[in-house]
């Protein structure tokens, strides 16, 4: 999507790297009721049985199930990407 170029309704994303770090996640814990969906996105403690939340993220439920098909698809063009060497559109 980057490479692209700007299309209608398409979203321009700024970050400020400096104050905007990415956290790093080996665990995310879900949790869902009837108003939406949290997400604990946790980080392993060293060789610990601890884990340190890093990030909440709340949601809609409907939001959640676009998040999933967005990943998924962009999983699905990772895996064709390194299994042809090409991007699949």
């Amino acid at each position: 999507m980057a490479d692209e170029k700007n299309k209608p309704n398409e979203v321009q994303l700024s970050v400020n790297l400096d104050t905007t770090p990415v956290l790093y996640t080996d665990n995310v814990y879900m949790t869902l009721n009837e108003d939406g969906v949290t997400l604990d996105v946790c980080q392993r403690m060293g060789n610990t049985n601890q884990v340190r939340v890093v990030a909440r993220i709340g949601m809609s439920a409907s939001h959640a199930k676009k998040l999933v098909k967005q990943l998924g698809d962009l999983l699905m063009v990772q895996s064709g990407k390194s299994q042809t060497g090409k991007v699949i559109n």
